[in-house]
């Protein structure tokens, strides 16, 4: 009996410490419901979750917590049978407070059976649980909108990749710049949007592995679209991982930059081509300097040269000497062209020149400079259109630019020189050149030109020939006379694989005129002509080459004194002057007052700065110095012969003068 009694009183304690943890807890409604379903027992927790008291509550059916919709449509009841049914109902919905207020529950109801085995009730156990509620559906929101976000952005490829790489979904962003499907890439490994190259050296592969390590996987490169055309794209490769930290996957944003990364390239290209520019005309300004002091030395070493021979007619020995002087003045004198054509100081005289029908000279020039060793192959079409570029010039720059094709081919090969029509939009060459040109290329199957040195090779004086090989002028030459004529010169080379310059020509105007035969050099009328020259080396020989041509010279120093002499004594047949003199007046202004003085009185100007006789234009007859006696005599001979009023008017002024009284 003891025994037994002792039993009880600890079922009766156990029992007594579960109803005070059952009613002590508020989180949950824990209830007890008979068979029927009607409230029998009530703790803390369902008095605060429903709002009923125990009096309230107690003796009334459990459908009263639902919503008057779910108890129309018998959930109460189908929540109880299936509890007996299955041993357990465990569902969340909408149930109702006393106060009419709904909440979200997370419900369970066990049915409950007493010690032998016979159903007595239901057990229920209700948690609110809207918060949790609220954020699901504040989740699913989210994510609708984000998914409708992301399927709506054409800008951006954003789409899921399983942890192998392989593509999980794809949005409209991802087809628009890609060109594929959706039903056509999920389910396809990424890689297939990187080159060939790039899967070769496994770049896709090391994205993920960085991305997968560092959380992040961020560049830029080139892709490739369903059609095989390349994209460049920014690209960004997020790990997504669950809670536990475990790889689920990547999430993958590609942006088509093409049109920046194409700025980007342009900026860059100006940005050399500026830099390039500035040294270049800084070296045009030096170089054409020094070219115009070399001229007047040369000036003076040809003019000499020249007198002295009319005098040494009899002295082989002298002859010989003065033959290597002459030819040492020339070579300088070709020095000083290249130079001024480097530096856009060559006057050039640009006319319609016709290429096809030129190929035949063109050729027998260029093969006399060529060994037999190197085959030259010549592509003039017959369309191509005309030219506007001074002959002379024109032909040493092709000259030029097959030398160096030469030079670069010692063991022999193949130059190739092409020309083709050319319409250009300002986008195909770096000093974005717009309309119709002739480009003419000259293609080498030499060693090709090493990257280091591409951007000096227009530079003057700069060569990688041995110092007797070449002057480093040759190219120069080129880019002075392409810039000059309105056009370009660009190269392109790979080492191993030869070099191709080509030079963008503009296209004439107008189509080529047959040209006269030139007129035998005729001996010039003896004249009284004014020499103005500030030089005095050079006034000296011009004096002394002039009365070798039988003239009359009377100097001048500079433009001023040169007016006085012309207004003193004159007048006379011909005014030779320089054009860039010291002084307050140089030989342009002069000859300008002349004109309005004395428009009888033809005026020569001589220079050897071409910068200077470009302003002239057509304004005046210019010589270009060093020149030579026939040089100077055809020029004089020119201007000499003219109608005969005019010399009678020199003659009545001379009359006049010398008829003047003495002061």
């Amino acid at each position: 009996m003891t025994a037994e009694r002792d039993a009880q009183l600890a079922l009766a304690q156990s029992e007594r410490r579960f109803r005070l943890l059952v009613g002590g807890i508020t989180d949950y409604a824990i209830v007890m419901l008979d068979p029927n379903g009607v409230v029998t027992k009530w703790n803390r927790g369902a008095q605060q979750i429903n709002g009923y008291a125990d009096g309230e509550i107690i003796g009334r059916h459990f459908s009263v917590f639902y919503t008057a919709k779910d108890r129309q449509a018998g959930a109460p009841a189908r929540a109880l049978e299936t509890a007996l049914r299955d041993g357990r109902f465990d569902a969340e919905g909408w149930r109702v407070c006393k106060d009419g207020r709904r909440f979200w529950a997370s419900v369970v109801i066990d049915p409950i059976y007493d010690e032998d085995d016979r159903f007595i009730g239901f057990a229920k156990i209700t948690r609110d649980v809207s918060a949790k509620k609220a954020a699901q559906e504040a989740l699913i929101q989210s994510e609708r909108q984000f998914r409708t976000l992301v399927s709506g952005v054409t800008d951006y490829a954003i789409y899921m990749l399983d942890p192998n790489g392989v593509v999980a979904n794809w949005n409209t962003g991802a087809q628009h710049i890609k060109g594929y499907a959706a039903d056509e890439i999920v389910g396809r490994h990424f890689s297939i949007f990187y080159t060939r190259d790039d899967r070769a050296v496994g770049t896709p592969l090391r994205a993920l592995k960085t991305a997968a390590d560092q959380g992040r996987y961020e560049a830029e490169g080139w892709r490739v679209r369903k059609d095989g055309s390349l994209f460049w794209a920014s690209v960004i490769i997020d790990a997504i991982r669950e809670e536990g930290g475990a790889l689920i996957g990547f999430a993958k944003i590609t942006r088509d930059i093409t049109d920046k990364r194409r700025a980007q390239l342009d900026l860059q290209r100006a940005h050399e081509q500026l830099a390039q520019s500035q040294k270049l005309e800084a070296l045009g300004k030096l170089t054409g300097g020094v070219a115009h002091d070399f001229n007047n030395l040369l000036m003076v070493v040809s003019g000499q040269a020249q007198l002295l021979r009319r005098h040494l007619k009899d002295d082989p020995r002298s002859l010989r000497a003065l033959d290597a002087v002459e030819a040492s003045a020339r070579r300088g004198e070709e020095l000083t062209r290249h130079l001024l054509s480097f530096s856009r100081r060559q006057r050039l005289s640009p006319a319609p020149v016709s290429l096809s029908d030129r190929a035949t000279g063109l050729s027998e020039l260029l093969s006399a400079s060529l060994p037999r060793s190197i085959q030259l192959e010549m592509d003039l079409p017959g369309d191509l259109w005309p030219i506007a570029v001074d002959i002379g010039e024109f032909e040493l720059a092709v000259l030029n630019l097959t030398v160096n094709a030469r030079d670069a081919m010692p063991r022999g090969g193949a130059i190739q020189l092409r020309a083709q029509n050319r319409s250009l939009n300002g986008t195909e060459t770096p000093d974005r050149l717009q309309g119709d040109f002739v480009a003419l290329s000259v293609e080498d199957t030499g060693s090709g030109i090493p990257p280091d040195i591409l951007p000096r090779i227009f530079d003057p004086f700069f060569t990688t020939k041995d110092v007797d090989k070449g002057t480093g002028l040759g190219l120069s030459q080129v880019y002075g006379f392409a810039q000059q004529s309105g056009g370009q010169v660009t190269v392109a080379s790979q080492l191993g694989a030869g070099a191709a310059f080509t030079l963008y020509l503009p296209r004439a105007d107008r189509a080529p005129q047959a040209q006269d035969e030139p007129e035998a050099a005729e001996l010039s009328r003896r004249g009284r002509i004014l020499l103005v020259e500030d030089n005095p080396d050079v006034a000296d020989v011009a004096a002394r080459m002039l009365e070798e041509l039988g003239h009359e010279v009377v100097a001048a120093s500079g433009g001023l004194p040169g007016l006085r002499k012309l207004e003193s004594e004159g007048p006379f047949d011909l005014v030779l002057s320089d054009i860039v003199m010291a002084g307050e007046m140089d030989g342009l202004e002069m000859a300008r007052k002349i004109r309005v003085r004395s428009p009888a009185t033809p005026v020569l100007l001589a220079t050897g700065y071409s910068e200077a006789a470009a302003r002239i234009g057509a304004e005046f007859p210019i010589l270009r110095k060093p020149y030579r006696l026939a040089d100077l005599n055809r020029s004089i001979a020119k201007l000499l012969a003219r109608p005969r009023a005019s010399v009678v008017r020199l003659e009545e002024a001379r009359r006049a003068r010398d008829q003047k009284p003495e002061a």
